[in-house]
């Protein structure tokens, strides 16, 4: 004889009478595990997605890197060269530096100047306005300056050989902003030569 645990024992409308088991039967628990899992293996996704997504924010958005300075062209004018028994040379030079910024970010630079050598003494200077450069671009900025190296050996064993090389630094200061939330400084440096060629008047040999 069943127990009231076993079975369950329900009229039915004609009279007869028919049996519920409690337990689960075996495809609606099977359906039950495959949702289950199926849930599971989503929140499982997500969390991977939401990983991968914060990796990535982190190490190229929010990654701040050096902007780079670099020497784009220089031009000469009004060149006044001595010869190798009276040496001199005074001239101007027009140049063009451009600044790019790789940063998600804006760059802030502070006023720079650029500074040019002959035989590591100061043959002129110029100044740079500071500006800003908009995240991953590229900005482009001019500048002139006058040159006056002043009389030695080494200029007059220069002069004999028709070329003179001058070397030119600087050192830019800034911060980059990115989104608005996080503030980083960094400096930025150029250091180059250019050859004033005398013979036709012009800058060859620009390495940086």
């Amino acid at each position: 004889m069943l127990s009231d645990k076993d079975q369950t024992i329900t009229p039915s409308g004609n009279g007869r009478y028919y049996t519920r088991p409690d337990a689960e039967s075996p495809a609606a628990a099977d359906l039950r595990r495959k949702k289950r899992n199926k849930c599971i293996l989503f929140f499982a996704l997500f969390a991977i997605f939401q990983t991968g997504v914060i990796l990535i924010f982190s190490l190229i958005v929010m990654k701040v890197r050096t902007p780079k300075l670099r020497l784009r062209s220089a031009a000469l004018s009004n060149l006044a060269a001595g010869t190798p028994a009276n040496p001199l040379l005074r001239s101007s030079i027009t140049a063009e530096i451009s600044l790019r910024n790789p940063n998600f970010g804006q760059y802030k630079f502070h006023n720079t100047t650029v500074e040019f050598f002959y035989s590591g003494a100061t043959a002129g200077r110029a100044a740079v306005r500071g500006s800003s450069v908009g995240w991953r671009s590229t900005r482009r900025v001019g500048f002139n300056v006058d040159l006056d190296l002043p009389a030695s050996d080494e200029l007059a064993r220069d002069l004999s050989t028709g070329i003179v090389t001058l070397d030119f630094q600087a050192k830019m200061k800034g911060r980059v902003d990115l989104i608005f939330v996080m503030r980083k400084k960094r400096s930025t440096a150029m250091n180059c030569s250019v050859d004033v060629v005398i013979a036709t008047r012009a800058i060859g040999n620009i390495i940086c």
